[in-house]
């Protein structure tokens, strides 16, 4: 995509009264952000009160881009040729991503680890272990970042010399907790770092289901390490299914009555160790994708 559609695509999620989702499926259509932002309407929506020349919004939007990316971020489009497929393939795919660090052609058959951030000691565990055994198979590991499950998996794919993948919910300039600032720097430098988010967006409630939808959408399948009904971690689960992505709920996180009702899904596996996760998967066909585990 060219810098004046990237500064067009960001002019027009700027604008008021639009919907992101909305404004993505008609650039999406058009092949061009330029050409939506000049038409001033995404769906039934006006998005200008009154006429406004299209350009300098698009030339400002433009050099802040720009500036972005002398800092190290990439502002991806779902133009962009290298946007990536298996995640361009739901629905909740955002316009743009904000990337640190280099995509991964091996990123389409990653796993995420999930969990919640009142995480036990033997949840801790088996989350690196897990993610540890993922990385010495060549497996990419994603997750998000926050206290407790996310941040045990994203240690143990590091300390096996893994790929690791952190979705965050916040922008790339933020971090969240800020505990977690020094991982977040070290994942970017060997890794990835993905935001849907501008880059100083601050978290919210609403920005990390946001972000579960997307690590399910990236990722070829996601494990449940422990998570209570009123968590993100069970939310992607459920996002995962929707997706057609595989699920594996870890025998620990059948106390919940949510896992044992999930359990009786199509595409969900009870599992307890890592050689039971990498032996579905390796007969695993990812549904809209022509990829197989081998």
């Amino acid at each position: 995509m060219s810098p004046t559609e990237r500064g067009a695509l960001l002019a027009l999620l700027r604008l008021p009264q639009q919907s992101w989702s909305a404004a993505a499926d008609k650039v999406e259509s058009a092949g061009s952000a330029l050409e939506v932002l000049q038409q001033r309407s995404v769906g039934q929506l006006t998005l200008f009160t009154e006429d406004v020349d299209s350009e300098p919004l698009a030339q400002a939007a433009e050099a802040e881009i720009a500036e972005w990316e002398r800092e190290g971020m990439r502002f991806l489009t779902i133009l962009d040729p290298d946007y990536p497929a298996q995640l361009l393939a739901v629905h909740q795919r955002p316009p743009f991503l904000m990337i640190k660090g280099s995509l991964g052609a091996a990123d389409s058959r990653s796993v995420a680890i999930v969990g919640t951030r009142q995480a036990s000691d033997q949840g801790l565990q088996q989350a690196e272990e897990l993610a540890r055994g993922l990385a010495r198979a060549g497996v990419p590991v994603v997750s998000g970042l926050a206290a407790g499950i996310d941040t045990a998996a994203l240690r143990g794919v590091l300390g096996a010399d893994g790929r690791a993948v952190a979705v965050i919910g916040t922008g790339l300039r933020r971090t969240y907790p800020k505990e977690n600032a020094g991982l977040q720097e070290r994942i970017a430098r060997k890794g990835l770092v993905i935001s849907q988010f501008l880059p100083d967006a601050p978290p919210t409630k609403s920005s990390f289901p946001m972000r579960n939808a997307v690590m399910s959408g990236y990722s070829a399948a996601t494990v449940v390490v422990e998570a209570p009904y009123r968590s993100g971690a069970r939310a992607q689960a459920r996002l995962a299914l929707e997706h057609g992505r595989q699920v594996f709920l870890l025998e620990a996180v059948m106390v919940n009555g949510w896992a044992q009702r999930y359990a009786q899904k199509p595409n969900t596996t009870v599992v307890r160790t890592v050689d039971d996760v990498l032996g579905h998967l390796k007969s695993a066909l990812i549904t809209g994708q022509d990829l197989v585990w081998a």
